[in-house]
């Protein structure tokens, strides 16, 4: 989980929508259906300020094919007044059409009880959120909060107080960011890059240019749209280079520091 903050006041059509905000979670909910003619271009906006990355898991969703969704960082039955709120809105994987669909295929080929949505559809987060215990993307801090491993879990940062690991460890239950499909993907992204580090260090080639190759914004075509993307599980990655991943932000992509 990265760091998310919005940029600019959102579509016209949202600001209008939030003028008048709904009053009860019956209403968001039906006032949300009215606005899917509107949505394409929040999607397009929240991309561009996430580097087309998921805002929990940090997953290039269009890369396989689940397609993205507008996820109310407070739930919309929880705070409906935040429905339309620009600030309480970010692109979270799975689309309903792609998606869940494609993961309801891969959950079936899992024996046992295993639950593999994550993001703003895991089960846990469609229930009352602790807004206390969880872990915004509106945090600036909230990277810290969560480590990486090479088996391709994620856990608490144990340099982290025991209150914040608590927090940390509710917000990946919450968002099922221990689902089997992102652990298979980070553990396959960690082999590549003990890979890729080993092959640059044998060969005495820059570690500081693999880096910048993997950490740096590059360009996506998403028509009609061109926008800036990042690889996913950025934070992953960043964790992985270490003090070689912060010199080369610093240097090529301060923004993202």
């Amino acid at each position: 989980m990265r760091h998310v903050a919005p940029t600019g006041a959102g579509p016209v059509a949202l600001l209008q929508a939030h003028q008048t905000p709904p009053a009860s979670s019956d209403e968001a909910t039906r006032r949300w259906h009215g606005f899917a003619p509107c949505k394409q271009a929040v999607i397009d906006r929240l991309l561009q300020d996430q580097y087309m990355l998921c805002c929990y898991s940090e997953l290039r969703a269009d890369l396989h094919g689940l397609g993205y969704h507008i996820e109310h960082i407070e739930n919309k039955s929880q705070n409906p007044q935040r429905t339309f709120d620009w600030s309480n809105l970010a692109a979270s994987a799975l689309s309903s059409d792609e998606g869940l669909p494609k993961l309801a295929s891969y959950r079936a080929a899992i024996p046992g009880k295993v639950e593999v949505n994550f993001g703003g559809h895991a089960r846990e987060k469609q229930n009352q959120v602790d807004t206390v215990q969880f872990v915004s993307i509106r945090d600036p801090q909230c990277a810290s909060y969560f480590a990486y491993l090479s088996n391709g879990e994620m856990g608490p940062n144990l340099n982290r107080s025991l209150a914040d690991q608590a927090r940390a460890e509710y917000t990946i239950r919450l968002l099922n960011l221990n689902s089997p499909y992102l652990v298979t993907l980070r553990r396959n992204l960690w082999d590549e890059l003990d890979a890729l580090l080993a092959q640059h260090l044998d060969q005495g080639w820059s570690v500081e240019h693999l880096c910048q190759g993997e950490m740096t914004p590059h360009g996506c075509h998403t028509a009609p749209h061109y926008l800036p993307a990042l690889n996913s599980f950025f934070s992953l990655t960043r964790q992985f280079f270490g003090p070689v991943a912060e010199k080369t932000l610093r240097q090529c992509a301060p923004g993202l520091v």
